[in-house]
Order: structure tokens, then sequence, then C-alpha cells
């Protein structure tokens, strides 16, 4: 009876460990399909009289990959660029750059390979690809001063192309210092750090950027958690400032933030690229 109880507990435990290899190897192989949420159909300019000057931009990588954008100059001379999150595409950040537009700055959005329209499917070095050909165009068309604004996954893109391209500031909103940590805190059963492709290592980056840096963080962020962002922020060089929106959560930090969120951004883009400030405190 014994030895029947004990070979049913291998056979259990060897069934186990062949059912989780199978889900190691599935993670590894669709990985991306967990890591990426693009929306992929095009966007359409908005025909509205309030987004007047709005105007389409068609790009060409270094691979030959053919990305979309949206180019929007400001009374202020100051142009914002924009690298969203993981997951849709620009259009659904329409009434976030309209805010940012309505207060005077220039807005660059671009969708990455594989959202809005763009061709390619999105991977970490392509969508380094795509950001710095977007650079590159933006500096042969406006000799405004450039502030980076990463969205969560996107504020590991504009952390980069600030190591490659330095913009006069960066906005971090909902950062992590990498994907592997954010991946662990979703899948701790996982060797994560072995099977990541899309490492994203931008806690290992920020040393590198030279401008002033705002963070942003909603409190009650359970996609990445606050302590996440904390730890990005705590890693970045100076002059830096942290800004806590208590009550948001992962995707309604501008929502939740609303007036504050707005004023503090202007604040710190009054103070450190319009009046060209080199220190500041937490």
């Amino acid at each position: 009876m014994t030895q029947s109880i004990d070979s049913l507990f291998w056979q259990l435990l060897k069934s186990a460990f062949v059912l989780y290899l199978l889900i190691i190897g599935a993670v590894y192989f669709f990985q991306r399909k967990l890591q990426y949420f693009p929306n992929p159909h095009p966007v359409s300019l908005p025909q509205e009289q309030k987004f007047r000057g709005l105007k389409n931009i068609t790009l060409v990588t270094k691979d030959k990959v053919i990305v979309f954008g949206w180019y929007w100059p400001g009374s202020i001379p100051v142009t914002i660029v924009f690298f969203h999150g993981n997951a849709g595409h620009r259009g659904h950040r329409l009434n976030w750059i309209q805010r940012f537009h309505e207060y005077g700055y220039g807005i660059f959005i671009l969708d990455y390979r594989g959202y809005g329209g763009s061709k390619g499917t999105p991977t970490e070095n392509g969508l380094y690809q795509d950001s710095q050909t977007a650079l590159n165009w933006l500096k042969s068309h406006t000799d405004h001063p450039l502030v980076y604004l990463g969205e969560s996954l996107g504020s590991s893109v504009a952390v980069e192309m600030a190591t490659r391209t330095p913009p006069k500031a960066i906005i971090i909103q909902s950062g992590f210092p990498s994907a592997v940590e954010v991946a662990r805190e979703h899948y701790p059963f996982l060797p994560v750090s072995l099977l990541m492709k899309d490492t994203y290592l931008t806690q290992h980056k920020i040393s590198g950027v030279t401008c002033p840096i705002l963070c942003i963080h909603g409190g009650l962020d359970t996609v990445v958690p606050v302590e996440l962002g904390r730890s990005l922020y705590d890693s970045a060089p100076e002059p830096k400032q942290w800004l806590l929106i208590p009550k948001a959560k992962h995707n309604d930090v501008i929502q939740v933030g609303a007036d504050t969120y707005f004023k503090s951004v202007g604040m710190f883009l009054e103070r450190f690229v319009l009046k060209g400030a080199d220190q500041c405190n937490d």
C-alpha cells in the first residue's frame, strides 16, 4: 500500500513538473503576446475644429518599417514627444495630447511598429528604431526644445532615447526599473529573468540621463506597483522631482490627477525648460 502511495506521489510530481515545463515553454514562445497589446488598426486624423493643425506623419525606419504618428505644432517653443504604453494606439491618447496642446505645447506622438496602422510587430529593439526615426524627423523639422514623455512601457523607450538623443527634460509616467521586475510581480512562479527577450533595463540606463527628470506614479497602481516606480526614481540622477497621484491606478493617472497633474507638469517644464533652471528638490 505504501509503495502504491509513493508511486502515485512521484507520478503526480513528475506530471506537475512536465506541466510546469510546458507552461514555461509556452510563455517563452508567446511572451511578446503577453507583453505587447497593440491595436493595429489605422488611426484617422480627427476632423473637429479643435484639432486643427494636427498632422499625419509617415516615417520609414532604418530597417524599412513604415510607422505613423501625429505632429501638432504649438504656440510655446517646446515640443513634447509622447512615447505611449504597451496597449492601444495614439488615438487613445487624443484627449491627453489635446490638453497639453491647449496649454500651448507642440506635440509629437508616434505609433510604434504594430500599433495604429504602423507596419511590423513590436520588439524592444524595434521600438527603439521607430523612436529614433521619429526624433531624427523632429530634429530636421523643428528647432524647438524637445521634452520626452514616456507612459509605462514608453517610459523605458523615453529613457533609452534620452541616452542617445538628450532632450531638455524627461517625464516618466508609471515607469519601472525593468520589464523583468514587472513580470516578477505578475508571474512570481516563473523564472522570468531567464525567459524574457525584451527586458527594458531602464534602471541601468537612467544614470546616463543628463536632463531634469519628473517621475509620476499612481498610488493604487497594480500593474506597475508604486514601489517599482519609486525604485526607478531613486536611481535617477539629479535634478529630479517625484509626483504621486495617491488615488490613481495605472491607466487613470491623468483623469484622477486632473488639474493637479497638468499644473505640476507645467511648473516642471516652466522651471527646467522655459526658464532653464538647473536644480530641483524632491
